[in-house]
């Protein structure tokens, strides 16, 4: 069985951080999303995965490498432009082969992995098997509707008017019967080949399609508020470990991680929390569910709830919390300027001002 993990979206509702890096790569407690998905794929007995690449290719490619790390042997398959999840299983033809796969789309974070999935998935073999998650508002997902029996029915992408509550989680598992499938759809009205057309293919075909409802917890990371919720229910797990210096005047409450080469001078850290090799925190307070990357400098300030990338500088600034900070950002107070109120009145007006 192999994998076929889509890394090749532009990531438009994490920008400005996606302009200079790949959204798959953002760090959740100090490690890229897509990591987590690799490492559940090694963690079910898949060693080949074939990685869907786009503009950020170089990128992806430099930071995970032949997948030796992960256990796993990579091939990278390049997609021209963001065409859709079946147009990916469309140019991974020749890869895949006539191999069953799972696909898992790299910016997702599923908690407990894929394991039991796959093992339940190689047991039954269906022709397709998909994941739903409960959401309360179904329209922004692929939808499925399922039958008094749990039998998939219908599937609708980001429709209007859903029919049930059920969302597509971003992992699939197919036997070669989806190829047929995804040549015998056509682009949906965004352009793009869906694979939700490319099951309901196989529904209307009589194929034999199976969903499981997971109840554990799920998140697409694309938008900054799932990526901070993300970090927040990874930051639970977290152990403490010590390996940087935190001098006598400061306080570690929690589970808190100082990686080797940071140092915590004068500072408070409530976990769990995250400081990254070659930080350094002086004079600072770093709250609760905040991962800070490494060779950061947090000086004279306060952060919580937030994610801070490496290199950034956040310096005499009170107050940061739910924030996401990227590489190489500076963060510093405003100067101080007179304030004044303009004013243009008309005859009779009553105005009050809050000084």
């Amino acid at each position: 069985m192999k994998a076929l993990v889509l890394s090749g979206g532009a990531g438009t509702r994490l920008r400005p951080i996606t302009h200079t890096s790949a959204k798959q790569l953002v760090p959740v407690a100090n490690k890229p999303v897509l990591f987590y998905g690799l490492e559940s794929i090694a963690a079910a007995g898949i060693t080949e995965v074939g990685l869907i690449v786009g503009e950020t290719c170089d990128e992806i490619r430099q930071v995970v490498g032949d997948g030796a790390q992960f256990g796993l042997k990579i091939t990278y398959i390049p997609q021209d432009a963001p065409r859709g999840l079946a147009h990916a299983v469309l140019i991974a033809r020749d890869w895949l082969g006539d191999d069953d796969f799972v696909m898992y789309l790299g910016d997702n974070f599923i908690i407990g992995g894929i394991a039991g999935l796959v093992e339940t998935f190689r047991e039954n073999r269906p022709d397709a098997q998909i994941l739903l998650t409960r959401v309360p508002d179904p329209r922004a997902f692929g939808v499925a509707e399922l039958d008094g029996d749990g039998r998939v029915i219908g599937l609708e992408e980001k429709p209007d008017r859903p029919k049930s509550d059920l969302a597509l989680v971003g992992v699939y598992l197919f036997t070669p019967a989806i190829h047929e499938a995804v040549r015998a759809i056509r682009p949906s009205g965004r352009g793009e080949l869906e694979i939700t057309d490319a099951i309901q293919h196989l529904i209307d075909t009589r194929a034999d399609v199976r969903s499981t409802v997971i109840k554990g917890y799920w998140k697409d990371t694309g938008n900054v508020g799932d990526m901070l919720e993300v970090n927040r229910t990874v930051l639970e797990s977290l152990e403490s470990r010590l390996e940087g210096e935190v001098d006598a005047e400061s306080e570690i409450i929690g589970q808190v991680v100082v990686e080797a080469g940071a140092r915590v001078t004068h500072s408070r850290i409530i976990g769990p929390a995250v400081i990254g090799a070659g930080t350094e925190v002086r004079h600072s307070y770093i709250g609760a569910f905040t991962s800070v990357g490494e060779d950061c400098q947090i000086l004279d300030s306060e952060v919580e709830f937030s994610i801070v990338l490496r290199n950034a500088s956040i310096r005499g600034v009170a107050r940061i919390e739910a924030s996401l900070i990227g590489r190489h950002a500076e963060v510093t107070p405003a100067p101080v300027v007179p304030h004044a109120h303009r004013l243009i009145l008309g005859d009779h007006s009553k105005v009050q001002i809050h000084s």
